[in-house]
């Protein structure tokens, strides 16, 4: 049963463009998403009497990643402009790495020149950027040059260690003397590879901690209280949940769904399509990851 369920999860996340994590992958990298600039929000949250006095301090915020990021964008602008009030923009693009992001690959990425981590830096001056991404182990995007977790592992954390930091260095120049502070997002549990997002979470706290930025760690909001990196699809309702009933989603059992039955990469509680896109249900992993990432900004 466990191997059929594995073989079924791992067709359907293929099928969609995901960025998860299986032995093997595509022999070829997919076109380039076609994700027009009219899809890049740019939101800020609504003037009132109460908001003049915070309008100073509200923060500008940029929010990349792959497809994690994609289906959490809405949410997390909603809980950044009620929690903060803050000036929110997001350029996710599905399949993505943290190579996909930097400026000079050229056509070997799947975003385009325009929406670049540095690019958009200049153009944004954002306070802080958020950065999500679940590592794309297989090879599946052109950036990464065929470099895959299964095939060679110590390859592919030192190239990943290598970009966070050219892309860190990017985002810092661009910034110059404004420079935004970056928030690595953590990254859930994995059934298929645990060891695998382990590493790559260090690597976020390794480069955070060398360039003086932050780590979100959301990842620890949909595990298992003291068990970090043990998947599970359920856990307990919490209190913010009980009290919005909607994102208690068997308050019977008192716990509710972090992910569908056939995805356990996504947290959206609505099947992955073929052409990405955010959330359109109410999912209470989703909410649980932009809660902390806006915590985290709120703290920083």
């Amino acid at each position: 049963m466990r191997t059929s369920w594995i073989v079924g999860v791992l067709t359907a996340v293929l099928l969609l463009g995901a960025c998860g994590d299986p032995s093997d992958g595509p022999e070829t990298a997919p076109p380039t998403p076609d994700v027009s600039r009219a899809a890049t929000t740019h939101q800020r949250a609504q003037s009132s009497p109460s908001a003049s006095a915070a309008a100073v301090v509200a923060p500008r915020v940029l929010y990349l990643g792959d497809s994690l990021a994609m289906e959490a964008q809405q949410v997390l602008g909603q809980e950044l402009r009620r929690e903060l009030r803050a000036t929110y923009t997001s350029a996710p693009y599905s399949g993505t790495t943290p190579c996909d992001y930097l400026e000079g690959t050229g056509k070997k990425s799947l975003v385009p020149d325009r929406d670049k981590a540095a690019a958009l830096v200049r153009a944004l001056h954002p306070d802080f950027v958020v950065l999500q991404f679940w590592g794309n182990a297989w090879g599946y995007t052109w950036c990464m040059d065929g470099i895959s977790h299964a095939a060679s592992p110590q390859k592919y954390f030192s190239r990943y260690r290598a970009d966070l930091r050219r892309l860190t260095d990017q985002i810092a120049a661009a910034g110059g003397e404004r420079r935004p502070r970056i928030v690595w997002v953590a990254q859930g549990p994995d059934p298929i590879t645990p060891d695998r997002v382990r590493r790559v979470n260090e690597l976020y706290e390794e480069q955070a901690a060398a360039s003086g930025d932050v780590v979100a760690d959301a990842g620890a909001t949909v595990a298992p209280a003291g068990s970090r990196y043990t998947w599970v699809q359920y856990l307990p309702c919490t209190s913010y949940e009980h009290e919005h009933s909607d994102y208690c989603t068997q308050p019977g059992r008192d716990r509710t769904a972090l992910h569908l039955d056939k995805d356990y990469l996504h947290f959206c509680l609505a099947p992955t399509t073929s052409t990405p896109r955010p959330c359109p249900a109410r999912s209470p992993g989703i909410l649980r990851i932009a809660r902390e990432i806006t915590r985290v900004i709120g703290s920083s």
